[in-house]
């Protein structure tokens, strides 16, 4: 170790989490490349500032004075933090202080072991228990990872609406973030210290949403439990309600779910009175829920009442220049837990993967690069690592008839297209196997074949 050079030694502060440095004036002289990724910023816009001009939430400043390591708690915007705080000293003499982070990430408080606890004060037991006990959130808006124009003004408009209790709905392709985006706008808004319940409108039988839903009185039907049960609306009560996939919704259950919003109350199965909520609804859909009322699978004003605040997650196609940064997040995530050391991704690799039609969005990019480390033999993530049929990614849609088809009827026939190009593909791979098709798209059976019979596929 005598031997050891400044290079290496850089490389070794690089992989400790959230390193950063300032002096006893509170200029940052110090800042790795952890920390920049994190913030996802340049380390440039951190280096010669004052901290609380680049970190307001920070406590550094505070704790200039104190004379050992000291544990740090944040819970700001960024999610929950555990920080430590390490006094400088030169020839004796105190020059500055440094910060590292021993838990970035909200979800890994549920790591903690039970030896650890004693350490958190009393505040933070408690929100601890209360995420051990209740279903909570997992991701703030630092989790969506990405600064280019479309995931900017994304992450604007997620701000723009935590502000109020607006009802939400979030569109996008599969794969693409939405549950992360309902998180992230639950965790800025008022009511992050309530609970946020989930529920996919598909993972149910049509007998049992509305059950799950609005809940029942006891003996309210055969093998109900016997002290009756809340819906999801009684546990949100002054919290979030995250409808995911509510394209699913059985018809049936679309007017009850309409008064709710209006009424703001609900009636459990068997129940004599209605009981108040106060609740925000967020819900989610993968498919077009116009093109859904124009076939009569959804309510028209369902719709209108859920789409009073709309928020559209581009494709990873359309942000590609986003690939890289978030590739590298999903490496810091993944090697913690798998347990691996990979730092890094080499430019070939980046570049092949930009060049990947990415139908199952961030979601599929993630699979990939778990893949890819656990094939890895090296720290840094090779495109060797990654074991596809690049031949397989070519689609050779063709354009319609431009003399033909003009205007929206030119993009819509395109995408008609495109869209039938991909499912037949995947029938076809699957021998018409129509559930091995809808598991592949991640798309509900129903779903599918309201694809097929919109495509004309048989």
């Amino acid at each position: 170790m005598d031997g050891i050079d400044c290079r290496k030694l850089q490389e070794y502060f690089n992989q400790i989490p959230g390193l950063i440095m300032i002096d006893m004036e509170g200029t940052v002289f110090y800042i790795n490349d952890q920390c920049a990724r994190y913030f996802q910023t340049r380390k440039e816009d951190f280096l010669g500032k004052y901290i609380k001009d680049v970190f307001p939430e920070t406590k550094m400043m505070e704790n200039l004075e104190i004379e050992e390591p000291t544990l740090v708690f944040y819970n700001s915007f960024l999610g929950i933090g555990i920080s430590m705080h390490v006094p400088l000293y030169e020839d004796g003499k105190k020059v500055g202080l440094a910060e590292y982070d021993m838990v970035q990430h909200s979800e890994r408080l549920y790591e903690l072991s039970d030896s650890y606890k004693e350490f958190l004060d009393q505040e933070l037991k408690q929100l601890a228990g209360e995420l051990m006990t209740f279903e909570g959130t997992k991701y703030t808006i630092n989790n969506l990872v990405g600064t280019s124009e479309p995931m900017t003004e994304l992450k604007e408009k997620i701000i723009s609406t935590a502000k109020t209790s607006s009802t939400v709905l979030i569109t996008g392709e599969t794969g693409t973030g939405k549950e992360l985006v309902a998180h992230a706008i639950h965790n800025l808004s008022s009511r992050r210290k309530e609970r946020f319940i989930k529920v996919n409108a598909s993972s149910f039988p049509e007998s049992l949403i509305e059950s799950e839903l609005f809940g029942y009185e006891r003996g309210a039907f055969t093998g109900a439990n016997r002290e009756g049960r809340k819906g999801k609306f009684e546990l949100a009560d002054k919290g979030t309600l995250f409808i995911d996939e509510i394209n699913q919704m059985p018809l049936s259950v679309q007017p009850k779910l309409l008064r709710a919003l209006q009424e703001k109350e609900i009636d459990r199965i068997g129940g004599e009175r209605p009981i108040s909520v106060d609740v925000r609804i967020i819900a989610a859909s993968n498919e077009n829920l116009e093109n859904l009322i124009k076939e009569g699978q959804f309510r028209k004003d369902l719709y209108y009442r859920l789409n009073v605040i709309s928020l559209y997650i581009p494709p990873l196609r359309e942000r590609i220049e986003d690939l890289e940064s978030i590739s590298r997040s999903i490496i810091d995530e993944l090697n913690a837990q798998l347990g691996k050391s990979v730092n890094d991704i080499d430019d070939k690799a980046l570049e092949m993967l930009k060049q990947k039609k990415w139908q199952g969005n961030v979601r599929e990019l993630r699979n990939n690069i778990e893949r890819a480390m656990n094939f890895a033999t090296g720290n840094i993530l090779r495109s060797e690592d990654f074991q596809w049929d690049q031949s397989a990614e070519t689609l050779n849609i063709n354009l319609p008839d431009l003399s033909k088809t003009k205007g929206a009827g030119l993009i819509d026939r395109a995408r008609d297209d495109a869209e039938r190009e991909v499912v037949m593909k995947v029938l076809e791979y699957f021998n018409n196997n129509k559930s091995k098709a809808a598991e592949y798209l991640d798309i509900a059976r129903p779903s599918l074949y309201r694809k097929l019979k919109r495509l004309g596929i048989d």
